[in-house]
Protein backbone atom coordinates (compact mmCIF):
# COMPACT_ATOMS: atom_id res chain seq x y z
CA UNK A 1 0.00 0.00 0.00
CA UNK A 2 3.30 2.78 0.82
CA UNK A 3 4.47 1.79 -2.78
CA UNK A 4 0.34 2.33 -4.31
CA UNK A 5 0.56 5.70 -1.94
CA UNK A 6 3.45 6.83 -3.18
CA UNK A 7 3.16 6.26 -7.43
CA UNK A 8 -0.17 8.60 -6.81
CA UNK A 9 1.72 11.32 -5.38
CA UNK A 10 4.44 11.08 -7.75
CA UNK A 11 2.06 10.88 -10.77
CA UNK A 12 0.45 13.92 -9.40
CA UNK A 13 3.53 16.20 -8.96
CA UNK A 14 6.47 15.95 -10.61
CA UNK A 15 8.40 17.73 -7.46
CA UNK A 16 10.36 15.13 -5.11
CA UNK A 17 10.30 16.11 -1.14
CA UNK A 18 13.18 16.68 0.30
CA UNK A 19 11.92 17.39 3.93
CA UNK A 20 8.12 16.91 5.20
CA UNK A 21 6.55 18.90 8.05
CA UNK A 22 3.83 17.67 9.44
CA UNK A 23 1.30 20.43 11.40
CA UNK A 24 -1.19 19.91 13.79
CA UNK A 25 -4.00 21.32 15.38
CA UNK A 26 -4.46 24.74 14.21
CA UNK A 27 -1.42 24.86 12.38
CA UNK A 28 -1.92 24.28 9.00
CA UNK A 29 -1.03 27.77 7.55
CA UNK A 30 2.61 26.75 6.63
CA UNK A 31 1.40 24.69 3.80
CA UNK A 32 -0.14 27.65 2.28
CA UNK A 33 3.66 29.46 2.35
CA UNK A 34 4.67 26.96 -0.42
CA UNK A 35 5.36 27.60 -3.97
CA UNK A 36 4.50 25.59 -7.24
CA UNK A 37 2.17 23.67 -4.70
CA UNK A 38 0.28 20.78 -5.37
CA UNK A 39 -2.53 19.87 -2.80
CA UNK A 40 -3.43 16.30 -2.73
CA UNK A 41 -6.49 15.33 -0.33
CA UNK A 42 -5.72 12.30 1.32
CA UNK A 43 -9.00 10.71 0.30
CA UNK A 44 -7.15 10.87 -3.18
CA UNK A 45 -4.11 8.29 -1.99
CA UNK A 46 -5.03 5.02 -1.26
CA UNK A 47 -4.44 3.58 2.30
CA UNK A 48 -4.57 7.35 3.51
CA UNK A 49 -6.50 8.18 6.28
CA UNK A 50 -8.86 10.98 6.80
CA UNK A 51 -8.66 13.46 9.35
CA UNK A 52 -11.58 13.76 11.38
CA UNK A 53 -10.41 15.84 13.93
CA UNK A 54 -11.25 19.88 14.00
CA UNK A 55 -8.58 21.84 12.89
CA UNK A 56 -6.66 19.33 10.71
CA UNK A 57 -7.48 20.21 7.03
CA UNK A 58 -6.23 16.40 5.25
CA UNK A 59 -4.45 16.93 3.04
CA UNK A 60 -0.64 16.99 1.52
CA UNK A 61 0.81 19.66 0.14
CA UNK A 62 3.90 19.65 -1.62
CA UNK A 63 5.84 22.95 -3.46
CA UNK A 64 9.09 24.92 -3.10
CA UNK A 65 10.53 26.78 -0.03
CA UNK A 66 12.84 28.63 -2.02
CA UNK A 67 15.14 25.86 -3.58
CA UNK A 68 13.87 23.35 -0.92
CA UNK A 69 11.17 21.01 -1.84
CA UNK A 70 8.76 19.96 1.43
CA UNK A 71 5.84 17.84 1.35
CA UNK A 72 3.72 19.40 4.43
CA UNK A 73 0.91 17.19 5.81
CA UNK A 74 -2.40 19.61 6.86
CA UNK A 75 -3.37 17.13 9.43
CA UNK A 76 -2.72 13.65 10.85
CA UNK A 77 -4.14 10.91 12.05
CA UNK A 78 -4.97 9.55 15.42
CA UNK A 79 -5.19 6.64 17.58
CA UNK A 80 -8.30 8.50 19.20
CA UNK A 81 -10.09 9.04 16.01
CA UNK A 82 -9.68 4.66 15.77
CA UNK A 83 -7.06 4.49 13.58
CA UNK A 84 -4.34 1.56 14.13
CA UNK A 85 -0.80 2.69 14.58
CA UNK A 86 0.14 1.40 11.10
CA UNK A 87 -1.96 3.75 9.79
CA UNK A 88 -1.06 6.73 12.24
CA UNK A 89 2.21 6.36 10.77
CA UNK A 90 1.40 5.87 7.28
CA UNK A 91 1.66 9.18 5.85
CA UNK A 92 5.66 8.86 7.52
CA UNK A 93 6.31 5.61 5.69
CA UNK A 94 5.01 7.23 2.65
CA UNK A 95 6.97 10.31 2.49
CA UNK A 96 9.94 8.43 3.33
CA UNK A 97 9.32 6.11 0.24
CA UNK A 98 9.40 9.57 -1.56
CA UNK A 99 12.74 9.90 -0.65
CA UNK A 100 12.17 12.44 2.61
CA UNK A 101 15.08 12.22 4.72
CA UNK A 102 14.10 14.95 7.25
CA UNK A 103 10.79 15.34 9.46
CA UNK A 104 9.40 18.37 11.18
CA UNK A 105 6.40 17.58 13.69
CA UNK A 106 4.45 20.27 15.16
CA UNK A 107 1.19 19.87 17.39
CA UNK A 108 -0.64 21.56 20.06
CA UNK A 109 0.03 20.58 23.71
CA UNK A 110 -0.92 21.40 27.08
CA UNK A 111 1.80 22.69 29.20
CA UNK A 112 2.99 21.18 32.30
CA UNK A 113 5.94 22.76 33.33
CA UNK A 114 4.75 25.50 35.41
CA UNK A 115 7.08 28.13 33.60
CA UNK A 116 5.59 27.64 30.25
CA UNK A 117 3.19 30.22 29.10
CA UNK A 118 0.36 29.41 26.41
CA UNK A 119 1.50 30.51 22.85
CA UNK A 120 5.01 29.26 23.61
CA UNK A 121 6.79 26.82 21.36
CA UNK A 122 9.12 23.92 23.04
CA UNK A 123 11.63 22.00 21.24
CA UNK A 124 10.93 17.83 21.81
CA UNK A 125 13.90 16.87 23.33
CA UNK A 126 12.90 13.48 24.05
CA UNK A 127 8.97 12.08 24.75
CA UNK A 128 7.15 9.28 27.22
CA UNK A 129 5.22 7.08 24.87
CA UNK A 130 1.99 6.62 27.19
CA UNK A 131 -0.29 5.65 24.57
CA UNK A 132 0.47 1.65 24.93
CA UNK A 133 1.07 1.01 21.65
CA UNK A 134 4.23 0.82 19.24
CA UNK A 135 3.67 1.40 15.35
CA UNK A 136 7.12 -1.58 15.26
CA UNK A 137 4.99 -4.02 17.10
CA UNK A 138 4.77 -7.23 14.53
CA UNK A 139 6.56 -8.80 12.05
CA UNK A 140 9.43 -6.44 11.10
CA UNK A 141 9.80 -5.03 7.14
CA UNK A 142 13.51 -5.05 6.80
CA UNK A 143 12.85 -2.98 4.01
CA UNK A 144 11.52 -0.37 6.10
CA UNK A 145 14.65 -0.71 8.76
CA UNK A 146 15.78 -2.40 11.71
CA UNK A 147 14.07 -4.98 14.13
CA UNK A 148 15.17 -3.10 17.16
CA UNK A 149 16.14 0.89 16.16
CA UNK A 150 18.05 3.48 18.37
CA UNK A 151 15.95 5.90 20.09
CA UNK A 152 18.66 7.86 22.41
CA UNK A 153 18.71 10.59 19.97
CA UNK A 154 14.99 10.44 18.83
CA UNK A 155 15.05 14.32 18.13
CA UNK A 156 17.77 15.67 16.28
CA UNK A 157 20.08 16.87 19.02
CA UNK A 158 21.53 19.00 15.76
CA UNK A 159 18.59 20.02 14.48
CA UNK A 160 17.84 21.52 17.82
CA UNK A 161 20.92 23.55 18.11
CA UNK A 162 19.83 24.59 14.35
CA UNK A 163 16.09 25.67 15.42
CA UNK A 164 18.16 27.47 18.77
CA UNK A 165 19.95 29.33 16.48
CA UNK A 166 17.25 29.90 14.24
CA UNK A 167 14.56 31.03 16.86
CA UNK A 168 17.59 33.48 18.18
CA UNK A 169 18.09 35.07 14.98
CA UNK A 170 14.69 35.49 14.58
CA UNK A 171 13.97 36.59 18.16
CA UNK A 172 11.58 33.76 18.75
CA UNK A 173 11.02 32.83 22.40
CA UNK A 174 11.37 28.94 22.37
CA UNK A 175 12.65 26.34 25.12
CA UNK A 176 13.07 22.83 25.18
CA UNK A 177 10.98 19.62 26.66
CA UNK A 178 9.71 16.93 27.19
CA UNK A 179 7.10 15.53 25.35
CA UNK A 180 4.23 13.17 26.60
CA UNK A 181 1.73 11.07 24.73
CA UNK A 182 -1.52 9.87 25.83
CA UNK A 183 -4.49 8.29 23.80
CA UNK A 184 -7.23 10.74 24.15
CA UNK A 185 -9.25 12.19 23.60
CA UNK A 186 -10.28 13.28 26.83
CA UNK A 187 -7.84 15.37 28.22
CA UNK A 188 -5.84 14.43 31.65
CA UNK A 189 -7.11 14.52 34.93
CA UNK A 190 -5.59 17.25 37.28
CA UNK A 191 -4.20 13.66 39.17
CA UNK A 192 -2.16 12.45 35.79
CA UNK A 193 -0.99 16.14 35.05
CA UNK A 194 0.33 15.72 38.69
CA UNK A 195 1.75 12.14 37.76
CA UNK A 196 3.24 13.70 34.27
CA UNK A 197 4.92 16.36 36.02
CA UNK A 198 6.69 13.86 38.31
CA UNK A 199 7.83 11.15 35.47
CA UNK A 200 9.34 14.55 34.23
CA UNK A 201 7.26 15.49 31.37
CA UNK A 202 6.82 19.24 30.80
CA UNK A 203 3.89 19.32 27.53
CA UNK A 204 1.56 16.58 27.17
CA UNK A 205 -0.39 15.82 23.71
CA UNK A 206 -1.90 12.67 21.66
CA UNK A 207 0.15 13.15 18.49
CA UNK A 208 3.47 12.66 17.26
CA UNK A 209 5.61 9.96 19.13
CA UNK A 210 4.22 7.14 16.92
CA UNK A 211 5.44 9.40 14.02
CA UNK A 212 8.66 10.04 15.59
CA UNK A 213 9.12 6.24 15.94
CA UNK A 214 8.40 5.10 12.59
CA UNK A 215 10.26 7.75 11.76
CA UNK A 216 13.41 6.74 13.24
CA UNK A 217 12.67 3.48 12.16
CA UNK A 218 13.42 4.28 8.83
CA UNK A 219 16.32 6.29 9.68
CA UNK A 220 15.25 9.85 9.28
CA UNK A 221 16.13 12.90 11.43
CA UNK A 222 13.45 14.23 13.29
CA UNK A 223 12.38 17.56 14.57
CA UNK A 224 9.63 18.05 17.00
CA UNK A 225 8.26 21.11 17.89
CA UNK A 226 5.04 21.69 20.32
CA UNK A 227 2.78 25.15 20.81
CA UNK A 228 1.21 25.44 24.01
CA UNK A 229 -1.94 25.94 23.43
CA UNK A 230 -3.39 25.66 26.76
CA UNK A 231 -2.14 24.98 30.41
CA UNK A 232 -2.80 20.92 31.83
CA UNK A 233 -5.34 20.42 34.02
CA UNK A 234 -5.17 21.30 37.03
CA UNK A 235 -3.02 24.35 36.71
CA UNK A 236 -5.27 26.71 36.37
CA UNK A 237 -9.01 26.89 37.76
CA UNK A 238 -10.55 26.33 34.55
CA UNK A 239 -12.18 24.15 32.22
CA UNK A 240 -10.43 22.85 28.98
CA UNK A 241 -11.73 23.33 25.66
CA UNK A 242 -10.54 22.33 22.01
CA UNK A 243 -11.77 25.65 21.33
CA UNK A 244 -9.02 27.52 23.15
CA UNK A 245 -6.50 24.92 21.44
CA UNK A 246 -7.51 26.40 18.20
CA UNK A 247 -7.55 30.00 19.13
CA UNK A 248 -3.65 29.74 20.43
CA UNK A 249 -3.18 28.11 17.16
CA UNK A 250 -4.32 31.30 15.11
CA UNK A 251 -1.93 33.42 17.93
CA UNK A 252 1.28 31.71 17.23
CA UNK A 253 0.48 30.46 13.49
CA UNK A 254 2.41 33.85 11.97
CA UNK A 255 5.01 33.37 14.16
CA UNK A 256 5.06 29.36 13.51
CA UNK A 257 5.20 30.36 9.66
CA UNK A 258 8.23 32.51 10.27
CA UNK A 259 10.14 30.02 12.48
CA UNK A 260 9.35 27.05 9.61
CA UNK A 261 10.51 29.29 6.74
CA UNK A 262 13.19 30.23 8.21
CA UNK A 263 13.82 26.79 9.62
CA UNK A 264 13.91 24.00 7.04
CA UNK A 265 16.42 25.34 4.80
CA UNK A 266 19.13 24.85 6.99
CA UNK A 267 18.39 21.60 8.23
CA UNK A 268 20.52 18.86 5.99
CA UNK A 269 19.55 14.82 5.95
Amino acid sequence: MIEEAKGIVEGLTPLRPEVGVVLGSGLGAFADELAERVDIPYVQIPGWPVSTAVGHAGKLAIGKLGELTVAAMAGRAHLYEGYTPAQVVFGTRVLGALGVRSMVYTNAAGGINLRLERGGLVLIADHINLQGVNPLVGPNDDALGPRFPDMSDAYSHAYRQIAKLVAAELFIPITEGVYAAMLGPSYETPAEIRYLRAIGADVVGMSTVLEAIAANHLGMKVLGISCVTNMAAGILPQKIHHEEVLEAGVMVRDTLVRFLKALLPRLEA
